[in-house]
């Protein structure tokens, strides 16, 4: 994994090596094994490198045989051994081991189609000299992050925001549509971004700038317009064959590293399974990482620690207060660069730092299986609001919901009437094609009573959902209602919160690099062909997972009710004991007079939610939703906006130690 980070100034003029370096410099977390640029005219092009395939051989900016191309890369080629092999048989000769010179090679035998023979997770930049043109990409599911901008004359683009707002010509503003979606959807739907006029490169899209034109284009698209309908036993025992190959070989080319593979166990089924693939590839032993919670009602280390006995895994565990998690908030938020409206990316933080610390740059994860493979509540749900509005008059229909969600208290003591307006459960509700995720975007979209009069005047009129409708395929309202929520969880939730915020954002605050089997997009396309029945068997969730590796882990982690990850919120800055803040930010942030000052939420409302949470009082989803949201805002405005003039320190002493090679 990497930082990239460059610019071209669209006016022709030459590239000023000091701007370059000083954008570079801010991602030095990112990539602390080496550090080097290109120049070309109007071009820079700068790289951090994490360096983890051809440690020796691997470095970047890389140019390719005739100094024509040159690339600046962030990411892993899962696939580069096969596609390094099919690329000589073609008569390309290679000077390097690492997968960063077949992408090269694929470029002068694809050209911008390439794209299409990389299995891997990458955001990387091209410079084709001979053709003055700066070829930009994302991977199909946005595991890696990729800005732009363009300031003046100049298009900027990098890792992370913070590299583009170190050139002289960017100016940092909050964009307020992004901030509503935050406090809408959870994240800003690209292209937006927290920060007004800087882009977001969508998932699965390339980019090009050439003759000072710029011009997007989707390579690849999560398509649902085909789900299966043979479930037979004969289709299902070839579905299981099929799936049983594809994850063991996706899991398999993942620990394709020249250091140290790890992996995360949460103690459920998708990172168990991972794991104990992963031991059956390794010739070592293989060393797992966990979280644990003070909270019971969090804590999944009991089930740890039965994938560990079982597995025989070399195990390390970081248990997580909430005084740790209020400890490093601002630093995690430094890294999202956006608000979060929930507390989990800290304890990822936290987790990624012990990861770094025992000597580990990579680790398995479990995410994807969940989206893909019908694993979530919000699935389950879906499945009980329709079948509910089918027979609206059913007097126990309406209880599906309460033993959906026994551990909301609150829940099981509400009328039927209640619920159903709740669940937006109506005779044609169905037919929305935002039917799934309704409750959920309703709950959390009143933490927007707490922006300021300014703010609302500001957004009021717009339509919140434009974003998200500017990137819902054409097809889309007629697919069923399960492939619906599977594609706004996958399209949306998972690259934009899951693998940033909480993924990909806090593991590189570490120099940590997330690999993913799960997403390996050979998988993805075959979940997509899936019957939903092999999903979700009624209400049993990830039915083909279970069955075709069920047998890997302990009884007790593939019996058990999921359980989705979770930390403290409101408790992780407030002490219920006392009603201290457990930090000084804390206070400094949410008093009325800096609240005020910052313009976006209403002073008297914060302090009314401020005084409830001391008292212990804050107890349902959207008040802890709203403190959070607006404590990390507030953070944001802080870090990155009302102090953009001052220098921020990214790490003591790196700049005296590591200097950047051209």
């Amino acid at each position: 994994m990497c930082g990239i980070a460059g610019f071209v100034n669209l006016d022709g003029l030459p590239a000023d090596p000091a701007v370059l370096e000083k954008m570079i410099r801010t991602l030095h977390y990112r990539g602390p094994d080496g550090t080097g640029a290109h120049l070309d005219g109007p071009l820079g092009l700068a790289h951090n490198r994490l360096s983890i395939i051809d440690i020796g051989g691997g470095h970047q900016p890389m140019e390719c045989d005739d100094g024509s191309l040159w690339i600046s890369f962030n990411g892993e080629i899962f696939n580069f051994v096969e596609l390094r092999a099919d690329l000589e048989k073609k008569g390309h000769r290679f000077r390097t081991h690492s997968d960063t010179e077949v992408i090269l090679k694929a470029y002068q035998q694809y050209g911008v189609e390439c794209v299409h023979y990389l299995n891997g997770q990458w955001a990387f930049a091209i410079w084709d000299a001979s053709n003055h043109r700066l070829f930009l990409s994302r991977d199909r599911l946005g595991v890696r992050p990729l800005f732009h901008a363009v300031f003046g004359n100049t298009f900027l683009f990098g890792s992370e925001v913070k590299a583009l707002l170190a050139h002289p010509e960017a100016d940092a503003k909050l964009n307020l549509e992004a901030l509503r979606q935050v406090f809408t959807f959870w994240f800003p739907i690209p292209p937006e971004t927290i920060f007004k006029n800087v882009h977001e490169l969508p998932p699965a899209h390339s980019l090009i700038v050439e003759n000072g034109k710029i011009h997007l284009q989707r390579y690849w698209q999560l398509d649902y317009s085909r789900v299966g309908t043979d479930a037979s036993p004969a289709a299902e025992k070839r579905y299981l064959e099929e799936f049983n190959e594809l994850l063991l070989d996706a899991t398999r080319i993942r620990l394709r590293a020249d250091v140290p593979v790890g992996a995360y166990l949460s103690g459920g089924l998708d990172s168990s399974i991972i794991a104990a693939l992963a031991k059956q590839c390794v010739q070592s032993s293989l060393c797992t990482f966990s979280i644990a919670f003070d909270d019971p009602a969090l804590d999944e280390s009991v089930y740890q620690r039965e994938v560990v006995n079982a597995l025989g895994t070399q195990h390390q565990m970081i248990r997580c207060s909430s005084s740790d998690i209020s400890a490093v908030f601002p630093d995690v938020i430094m890294h999202t660069e956006r608000p979060v409206i929930r507390t989990a990316p800290a304890p990822m933080y936290l987790l990624s730092k012990l990861v770094r610390d025992r000597g580990f740059k990579v680790v398995l994860t479990g995410e994807g299986s969940d989206e893909f493979l019908g694993g979530y509540d919000i699935y389950k749900e879906a499945k009980i609001r329709a079948f509910w509005a089918a027979q609206i008059g059913s007097e126990w229909r309406p209880n599906l919901l309460r033993r959906l969600y026994p551990y909301l208290a609150g829940m099981q003591k509400q009328s039927p009437a209640y619920l159903r307006a709740f669940f937006h459960v109506e005779h044609d509700s169905v037919a929305n094609p935002y039917f799934s995720h309704l409750p959920r975007w309703d709950v959390t979209s009143k933490t927007q009573a707490f922006f300021s009069q300014d703010v609302r005047s500001e957004l009021n009129g717009r339509d919140a959902y434009a974003g998200l409708k500017a990137n819902i395929p054409d097809d889309f309202a007629g697919w069923g209602t399960f492939a619906r929520a599977q594609y706004l969880e996958a399209a949306f939730l998972l690259p934009n919160y899951l693998l940033s915020s909480q993924g990909d954002r806090v593991a590189m605050a570490h120099s940590v690099e997330g690999r993913y089997p799960f997403l390996d997009y050979r998988i993805v396309e075959f979940s997509t062909r899936l019957p939903i029945c092999l999903k979700m068997k009624v209400l049993r969730e990830k039915y083909l997972l279970k069955k075709a590796f069920g047998d890997l882990v302990p009884a007790a982690v593939l019996q058990r009710p999921k359980q989705p990850y979770r930390a403290p919120d409101v408790a992780s800055f407030f002490d219920r004991s006392t009603g201290r803040a457990r930090h000084d930010y804390v206070d400094e942030l949410l008093s009325p007079d800096r609240v005020r000052a910052d313009g976006v939420f209403d002073a008297n409302a914060v302090q009314r939610l401020v005084n409830k949470a001391r008292a212990g009082n804050v107890t349902s989803f959207a008040e802890n939703a709203a403190l959070v949201g607006i404590l990390s805002t507030q953070i944001l405005i802080e870090k990155f906006i009302s102090h953009q003039q001052e220098p921020i320190s990214y790490g003591a002493n790196w700049a005296a130690s590591s200097p950047v090679h051209y």
